[in-house]
């Protein structure tokens, strides 16, 4: 072994991340929620960038003012400006606060109240236990009570509850029309009941399943989440990258851009501060002006990965989009990436949550990836089978609701060789009840 010290030279390929190709593969993966959070931040570092906001018409104040002294009717197509406006929500501690603002309450009263106010979660739950709640507020466990009780006789009913169990009980309490046995199945058989025991659970009360199925009924119609209502979180909402449109029986994709802004180079701006002859000002003109290039380039990037990938789900899926989700064929990422000659990992990114709004209606571009599964005539997806899974328990008889073997006997006969353990497997994934689970008693 040669130990001696010397200089080499040597020849290398390797591949470096470069700035420019670290935000390229961010871009790829962002969703367009993502995208717009990521190019507002650019805007703020960067002053050569500006922004334009999709879909938005400016108003001009003028025209406006002139507009309100003609007689019109109003388009009934267009959206009212009202509805655009920010809705202010009200928190479920504000509703109650509001609630007990006429009542009589002693500072000491006030303190606990505030305390069990503030653990409140988004459900109407108490998030804290009593002894905590006791040590905060610095009380006794009677006052304590006593205050949690004038909390749950409020609006909306169930709201302060401990568990499940309690919440629905606050609700029985209030109600005129409950079954005969619902409150002492809630507060002395609740376990039971919620695993579906029934027969032995209609033994120890003496009663018919059917009335144990009619206070099932009846429990699906209280709120398990009273406080829900008066969640301050905002709901997300799902902006389709992609469109397909089926126009005279040829498909047609196209990017939905209309909802990511556009981006422009300040030239004005750009222009302006070149004229100043400063080193470090030019540096930074130089910096910015580059990071603007590199940011239009990987957008570009972005846009014609998708747009390939779209492509490619196009002529792989035609029937899909064409027919309805029955035509669904199996589909693997592998498969993509041979396709449109680029890495897996760069397929997988592409589809990260990315929605494509087809005819049939919105999903995610991973739902057109799955595997496939043998059949007498060919291949099928594993989507499909799952779509007729749900599909014929939709339709099944729920006195006698059909078990996992009898689906897989049921493939068996349309050509599908899925075992019972898969059938479960899809079940679980579906969110679908067991046969003994989905079973319904009203005789």
């Amino acid at each position: 072994m040669n130990l001696k010290a010397g200089l080499w030279q040597q020849q290398t390929l390797k591949l470096s991340m470069t700035q420019e190709l670290s935000q390229a593969i961010a871009l790829l993966q962002y969703s367009t929620q993502e995208l717009v959070s990521f190019l507002e931040q650019k805007a703020l570092e960067n002053p050569f960038i500006q922004m334009e906001a999709p879909n938005i018409q400016l108003m001009d104040p003028r025209h406006d003012r002139l507009r309100k002294t003609r007689i019109h009717k109003p388009d009934k197509t267009k959206q009212e400006w009202l509805e655009q406006v920010a809705r202010k929500t009200t928190s479920i501690q504000d509703y109650l606060s509001s609630q007990l603002i006429m009542k009589a309450l002693s500072n000491k009263q006030k303190m606990i109240i505030n305390q069990l106010l503030y653990n409140l979660d988004s459900n109407g739950y108490l998030a804290a236990s009593l002894d905590e709640i006791e040590r905060a507020a610095d009380a006794a466990p009677a006052e304590v009570n006593q205050c949690l009780r004038m909390i749950q006789q409020l609006e909306p009913a169930g709201v302060g509850a401990r568990s499940l169990q309690e919440c629905l009980m606050l609700q029985l309490e209030r109600k005129g029309d409950v079954p005969p046995l619902a409150a002492a199945i809630i507060e002395d058989h609740f376990q039971e009941f919620a695993e579906k025991k029934w027969k032995p659970l209609s033994k120890k009360l003496s009663c018919s399943m059917a009335s144990i199925q009619e206070v099932s009924d009846y429990i699906r119609t209280l709120s398990p989440r009273p406080g829900a209502e008066y969640s301050t979180e905002p709901s997300p909402y799902v902006i389709p990258e992609l469109i397909v449109q089926v126009i005279g029986g040829s498909i047609e994709l196209r990017m939905n851009d209309g909802t990511i802004p556009a981006i422009q180079f300040q030239k004005e701006y750009y222009h302006e501060l070149s004229k100043i002859r400063d080193p470090q000002l030019k540096s930074f003109i130089k910096e910015k002006s580059q990071d603007f290039r590199f940011l239009m380039k990987s957008l570009r990037q972005r846009h014609e990965t998708m747009m390939k990938v779209g492509m490619a789900l196009v002529e792989f899926q035609s029937e899909f989009f064409l027919k309805g989700s029955k035509y669904l064929k199996p589909l693997t990422m592998k498969q993509m990436s041979e396709e449109i000659q680029v890495h897996e990992s760069t397929v997988s990114r592409a589809v990260r949550e990315k929605y494509i709004q087809t005819p049939f209606g919105t999903f995610e571009l991973k739902y057109f990836f799955s595997a496939a599964l043998e059949t007498d005539a060919d291949q099928t997806s594993s989507n499909t089978v799952k779509n007729l899974i749900s599909e014929w328990i939709d339709q099944e008889d729920k006195g006698k609701p059909i078990s996992d073997q009898m689906i897989a006997d049921q493939l068996k006969r349309e050509g599908i060789r899925v075992s019972r353990r898969t059938v479960a497997k899809y079940r679980d994934q579906l969110g679908i009840l067991s046969s003994s689970k989905r079973k319904r008693f009203d005789e």
